[in-house]
């Protein structure tokens, strides 16, 4: 199949999102988000999240940097180093905005970094762009 054909055939499909955040309200702000047009799976915890990844591969995981039982970095660090997972896009989706945040979640293995509060239709064009990127480089590897 080549490359145009497998994204037309992405962007039928819905997505199959984690997010990672303990906070019930900014979940449910993400879920209202993405709407109808993905299937999101929600983890409050690093140790949530990482049971969901031995049992499914999302699409794209998106976390909250500040966890209660530890980072969002540590997250990154964790996929980055499995070979299972290596490849999945990484959104940082946070309310820590200051450029060394930014820096720290990109050398962390982060893909895209947005702050809250964000605009629904920037957060839909960003999983879309991940989410093409990454078919693109799968397509060529």
């Amino acid at each position: 199949m080549n490359s145009v054909n497998s994204i037309h055939i992405q962007q039928l499909r819905r997505l199959h999102i984690l997010l990672v955040d303990s906070d019930v309200h900014a979940r449910d702000k993400v879920r209202q988000a993405l709407g109808a047009g993905f299937i999101l799976h929600c983890a409050r915890s690093l140790d949530e999240a990482q049971r969901f990844l031995a049992e499914a591969l999302p699409d794209i995981l998106i976390c909250e940097m500040v966890l209660p039982d530890s980072s969002g970095l540590d997250l990154c660090r964790l996929v980055r180093r499995s070979s299972l997972w290596q490849h999945l896009p990484i959104m940082l989706l946070t309310n820590l905005s200051t450029l060394q945040d930014k820096v720290a979640g990109f050398e962390a293995g982060a893909d895209d970094y947005l702050v809250k509060p964000f605009d629904a239709r920037h957060l839909v064009a960003r999983l879309r762009l991940l989410s093409r990127i990454k078919h693109l480089e799968l397509d060529r590897g």
